[in-house]
Order: C-alpha cells, then sequence, then structure tokens
C-alpha cells in the first residue's frame, strides 16, 4: 500500500534584512526535499509581509537569478490567508531574522493548529534575542567573553564607558536582534565608536557590546527534540577582519574546516556545551551554536534557531559530515516535528 505523502509548505522571503539568505535556504530545500516522501508547496513572503500564491512562490524558488520577493499590492491582513486555504501537513520555515526566527511567525502556526520543523515560540524568541539568550547562558554559566547590553532609549554612555576603560579594544557592536552578521562591526578605537553604534540601533533599540578576543570561531550543529545530537565541530576562517555578511554569503574566500582540527576532549567539551545551549533556550528541531576558541578555552558566541540552509550552509555540511546527507536531514527535521521520533 502507498503511503500517502506529506503535504509540506516552505515558507520563505519576509520583512527581515535576511531575506536574500531566506529565499537560498528554501530554494536547497525544494530542489533536495523527497518528492517520493513529500508535495512541496512553497510560499513566498515580500518584504511588507504579503503572501504571494503557492504558483507565483514556486517560481521564484526554480528562477536562480531571483533574490528577492517581488512586493505584492494587496494589503498586509490578507496575506497569510493563503496559509489557511491549504490543508498542510507541515511548514518549514525558513524566514532567518525577525518575523521567522524570533517566535512571532511559530506562534502565529500554533494559533492555527499547523505542526512546523524547528523551535517553539519562546525558544525561538530567546534564541533571537541575543541580550535575553547571553543572560541565560551566563545564568547557566556558560563561559562567553564579556558582554554589556545597552538600549538606546536609556541612558547607557556610563556604563559603555566603563566596560571600554574593563576590557579594552578591539569590541564587537552588533543588534541584539539580527542574524548573518548584519549590522555588526568591529571596534578597534575610540574614532570608529558613534559610527559602529549608529549602524547597530538602525537596525534595533538593543545593542550587545561585546569583547573581542583573537579565537579560532568554531561551530556546532544540534538535532532532535527528546534526544538531542551534536555533530562534529566545524571550524571557519574568515576572508574579512572577522565572519561578516560578505564572507558568509557573497565571496568564495572563506575556508570551512569539517570537522576541525580539535583534541578529541576538546570536541567533546564543544558538543556538549552546544547540547547544553539547545536546552536552555527550550530548543527544538534544529539549531547551529557558535564558539570562540582560544587556548582551549571555549566561550559560546550565540546560538541560532533557523540557521542557513543552503547545500552549502555550515549547519547542513556539519551534519553531511556526521554522517546525514542533505536530503536526510530534511528527512529528521519533518519526522520531528511531527512528533514521529
Amino acid at each position: 500500500m502507498r503511503t500517502k505523502k506529506i503535504k509540506l509548505g516552505i515558507l520563505f522571503g519576509g520583512k527581515s534584512e535576511e531575506h536574500e539568505v531566506s529565499i537560498m535556504s528554501a530554494r536547497s530545500v525544494y530542489n533536495y526535499a523527497n518528492r517520493n516522501k513529500y508535495d512541496i508547496y512553497p510560499i513566498a513572503v515580500d518584504k511588507k509581509g504579503n503572501c504571494l500564491d503557492n504558483n507565483k512562490s514556486r517560481e521564484i524558488l526554480i528562477d536562480e537569478n531571483l533574490l528577492e520577493v517581488p512586493l505584492q499590492k494587496e494589503l498586509k491582513a490578507t496575506g497569510f490567508k493563503l496559509l489557511l486555504k491549504n490543508e498542510y501537513d507541515l511548514i518549514f520555515p525558513l524566514i532567518h531574522g525577525p518575523y521567522g526566527e524570533d517566535g512571532k511567525i511559530q506562534g502565529f502556526l500554533d494559533l492555527i493548529g499547523i505542526p512546523y520543523v524547528g523551535t517553539k515560540v519562546l525558544g525561538s524568541a530567546v534564541g533571537m534575542d541575543k541580550g535575553v539568550m547571553k543572560s541565560l547562558f551566563d545564568y547557566h554559566n556558560l563561559r562567553q567573553t564579556e558582554f554589556l547590553i545597552i538600549n538606546k532609549n536609556f541612558k547607557y554612555e556610563d556604563k559603555l564607558d566603563q566596560f571600554i576603560y574593563k576590557n579594552k579594544f578591539p569590541l564587537f557592536i552588533k543588534p541584539a536582534n539580527l542574524g548573518s552578521s548584519i549590522g555588526i562591526s568591529k571596534v578597534n578605537n575610540n574614532d570608529k565608536l558613534d559610527h559602529a553604534l549608529k549602524t547597530a540601533f538602525s537596525y534595533d533599540d538593543k545593542v550587545i557590546i561585546e569583547q573581542g578576543i583573537k579565537a579560532r570561531e568554531i561551530e556546532c550543529a544540534v538535532l532532535g527534540k527528546h534526544e538531542i545530537k551534536a555533530s562534529v565541530p566545524g571550524e571557519i576562517i574568515p576572508s574579512h577582519e572577522f565572519y561578516d555578511y560578505k564572507s558568509k554569503y557573497q565571496d568564495e574566500k572563506t575556508k570551512l574546516i569539517i570537522p576541525a582540527d580539535l583534541n578529541e576532549s576538546v570536541s567533546d567539551k564543544i558538543k556538549a556545551m552546544a547540547v547544553d545551549a539547545f536546552r536552555i533556550i527550550n530548543g527544538e528541531g534544529l539549531a547551529r551554536v557558535d564558539f570562540f576558541l582560544k587556548e582551549n578555552m571555549i566561550y559560546i558566541n550565540e546560538i541560532n534557531t533557523i540557521p542557513g540552509f543552503t547545500r552549502y550552509s555550515m549547519y547542513p555540511k556539519l551534519w553531511e559530515a556526521t554522517g546525514i546527507s542533505y536530503q536526510s536531514l530534511i528527512d529528521n527535521l519533518i519526522k520531528i516535528a511531527l512528533n514521529n521520533v
């Protein structure tokens, strides 16, 4: 007897600055998902929050030259009615950043009763807000570099001066609620400080100041719900001063070393720390956890609950090196979301 296919919706695009990356991730899932198991229905979202129908959405994923979802004329309020028209078995949200990774779409899907891949509302919100995330990691004694959380609506100058006096330059300045290294600056002296703050505050009212250290950049993937697995760690050797947006997506000079050249003890500690971080934020399904490694001292940097998911992104490549192919990874995530594992 032939098994009924799962009706899978792939949600992508969105209002975030990571719109283009989201399309790339969705295009890979659309191309590699097993057609014998799934009937696939793409759902594109433009930068104003409007949904396109499945046919128009499919055209975007098929055309490799399209980097943005065309703006639609209909009102925002009508957009997500398209999610109600089809009785999807499951949604795979691939909207990175705000309005996709931060719990908003997860809450909407919970409200209308459609299962979805990935972390639920609370964990998504915590994982997106680096200020809350870092405070939780600090509470649970996960080692981090020194950090300061500031808000442009409150006086922060004295705290910032004290932080700089204590930790010195370089510093990293980043928006609290964004990914793909958008809005991040590395600041080596006071001359660049105001510009870096202005850049970060242009994306978010809350900004994170982090102590800069000279360290290796290590990433580890996690997968699961009740039983959580960690991949082999991988190392990033950026083509620029740090692993910025251009290094990630716009040139081919950044090196990904998978698995990373680590002794077994350090590797095991990184994997255990990745699982701990995932549990702390109440993660589910998938996440990529980023670390700094300096002289065998491991510092957690952040967790990403909807990491880049192109065929060549770090998250699937880490699992491929661990023994799970890209197509099998999609299958695993869907099984987890449908509570089959």
